[in-house]
């Protein structure tokens, strides 16, 4: 017997937290019974689960990794017709989605599955799992300004959690800098507003590595599955306590 939201997420319904809220809205069942409860355990080998009237089945697990393109975005559907990360799914045959999410104008690599558990502990805020991107920003950062991301600086929302910042590259006339930065959180724009609170706004950003996954040549627009030693190294590296210690600064 197991929780209701775990079943659901393993069948690839959704992330965790999208099935807990389907099953308080009513739109799943147990054997013919309305469930809205959430501590509601079920045996998915022996009962009859449903969501919406459809039975859930289980799906062969699918982990990708994608060179998400600028001027795509990561939702299901578009009302305003943009492109969408399924559009470059080719071959895809189950139902994938995002782990977490990229700005429409950020590029780079962006995790995509059906396995609910998974893209729940990579997201969870509790892990902290560290994304890593290159922010082509407008002047050149001082390293006073690099100090203040570095220790955490006020956004609207809060301080931050301390991130690894350093140069790349510095445009020889002073226009522009590429800025390194890893961050241990998932906020709405973190990186561009953690640039704008130190008046160096981002020209262009792209994440190349999530955990110790590297996006390295994989082309624009291009998925390929990740190995099972890819999949464990991110299941163990958000289980551990390796990143909540480079978040508090301990260790």
């Amino acid at each position: 017997m197991e929780r209701l939201q775990k079943i659901l997420a393993q069948a690839g319904v959704a992330s965790r937290r999208k099935c807990e809220e389907l099953i308080q809205a009513g739109t799943v069942e147990v054997n013919g019974v309305t469930v809205t409860e959430l501590g509601t355990k079920a045996d998915p080998d022996q009962d009859i689960i449903t969501v919406n009237g459809r039975p859930i089945k289980t799906e062969q697990k699918i982990y990708l990794m994608m060179n998400k393109p600028k001027g795509v975005i990561t939702s299901a559907s578009d009302p305003e017709g943009r492109k969408i990360v399924s559009d470059y799914l080719k071959g895809v045959k189950e139902r994938v989605y995002p782990v977490g999410r990229l700005d429409y104008d950020t590029e780079g690599l962006l995790l995509l599955t059906n396995d609910g558990e998974f893209a729940n502990l990579l997201t969870h805020p509790k892990h902290h799992v560290p994304k890593t991107y290159l922010a082509t920003v407008k002047g050149v950062p001082h390293g006073i300004e690099l100090e203040k991301l570095k220790k955490g600086i006020m956004l609207e929302d809060g301080m931050t959690a301390p991130a690894e910042v350093e140069y790349k590259d510095v445009d020889p006339d002073g226009k522009e800098a590429v800025i390194q930065i890893t961050i241990y959180e998932g906020r709405n724009r973190q990186v561009r507003r953690m640039f704008e609170a130190i008046s160096h706004p981002v020209i262009r950003l792209k994440r190349i590595a999530f955990g110790d996954l590297l996006l390295q040549n994989l082309k624009r627009g291009l998925t390929r599955p990740l190995t099972k030693d890819e999949i464990n190294r991110l299941i163990q590296l958000a289980k551990s306590d390796n990143t909540k210690k480079k978040r508090t600064g301990r260790g």
